[in-house]
């Protein structure tokens, strides 16, 4: 089965880890997956890096004329069974180079953010989609989407084995008795950082003088202070699974994002996660089994929640072995399996 896959993005996020994950499930099961990458973007390297085959085109926008052009004659001569566009650019790009002569080729999109498609994509009808949570599944069907359109298919983690831990300590020049938190997600963003500085101003001081925070994501720009707490901000980490493991606790804000993946990670390299509830992170965390979860919103409770993990090593201890099990139910082969299901059940369709 061949398989042509888009995907604009430049940086290293959670969505082109997906994507390589998916390429390479697919190649060892014996289909034929080629990636359409912008060029010298870091899923470009990790591809060619891999082995894994992968076309680089310019993909300025949604509505790049030139590059729908060289989509449609790499779609005419290398006739793939199946389009599978990764983010919204992606969709707008192959849904026009779609049109024509290809029009009976399946589109499958993959929507990460619980929002509806927006702009043209809102008015756009043939596509199949795979919701990677029940939030994302939720924002398509308040939007129109037929349910018969819609697969959920969690995302997929590769369980590392013998991962050296990242020594923040060690590189940041912190104490060795220091609890080390990662702070991820839309808290790393400019838009989150106020929340976590709220969190971290209202933990007792001796917490503050013992935590410190490791911010991955965003821009990196080294030694700061967040809300009075010493914190490092690492910016974008290729090696996510080394920078994961040398944290004591994870803080996620849980609420925007489609489901969080670095969670996931998080719970199976044994670091227990503290997140605001109501979102999509909830579809992973059994609160008070393999991580917290927090009232939206609030963070006093928050901040005494992370000040009880900090000092209660037991704690921690407990909630890492529940995150060890939680996180095979989002096993890499899970995943390959719940994608390559939803592109059979459309040729299937297709061919009646």
């Amino acid at each position: 089965m061949r398989v042509l896959h888009v995907d604009t993005g430049r940086e290293w996020r959670g969505g082109q880890r997906q994507v390589h994950l998916l390429a390479a499930g697919l190649r060892a099961r014996g289909d034929e997956p080629l990636v359409v990458v912008t060029p010298r973007s870091a899923l470009h390297l990790q591809l060619r890096s891999a082995g894994i085959a992968v076309v680089a085109i310019p993909m300025r926008s949604q509505l790049d004329v030139l590059a729908v052009r060289r989509l449609r004659r790499l779609i005419a001569t290398w006739k793939p069974a199946i389009v599978h566009a990764h983010d919204a650019r992606g969709h707008a790009l192959a849904m026009s180079a779609l049109v024509g002569r290809a029009s009976r080729i399946p589109l499958v999109v993959t929507r990460r953010t619980p929002v509806a498609p927006r702009g043209l994509l809102r008015f756009e009808r043939r596509s199949s989609f795979i919701a990677i949570s029940g939030k994302v599944r939720e924002a398509l069907a308040d939007d129109g989407v037929a349910a018969s359109r819609v697969a959920l298919v969690y995302p997929g983690v590769s369980r590392p084995e013998d991962v050296t831990k990242r020594d923040w300590r060690t590189e940041c020049g912190w104490p060795a008795d220091a609890i080390i938190g990662g702070v991820i997600g839309e808290f790393a963003s400019p838009r989150g950082l106020p929340t976590v500085e709220a969190i971290a101003a209202a933990l007792p001081e001796a917490t503050r003088l013992r935590v410190r925070f490791v911010v991955l994501g965003g821009r990196g720009s080294g030694q700061t202070s967040i809300g009075g707490v010493a914190a490092f901000r690492a910016g974008y980490v290729h090696d996510i699974h080394r920078a994961i493991a040398g944290l004591d606790l994870m803080l996620h804000s849980g609420t925007t994002e489609g489901l969080g993946t670095a969670v996931i990670d998080a719970m199976a390299l044994g670091v227990p996660c503290i997140a605001f509830g109501g979102g999509s992170v909830s579809e992973i965390i059994d609160a008070g089994t393999n991580g917290l979860l927090i009232p939206a919103g609030d963070t006093g409770a928050f901040a005494r929640a992370l000040s009880e993990l900090a000092c209660q090593p037991e704690y921690r201890a407990r909630l890492v072995e529940g995150g060890r099990n939680g996180a095979d139910r989002f096993g890499a082969a899970r995943f390959v399996d719940g994608v390559t299901a939803v592109y059979r059940d459309l040729l299937k369709r297709s061919m009646v």
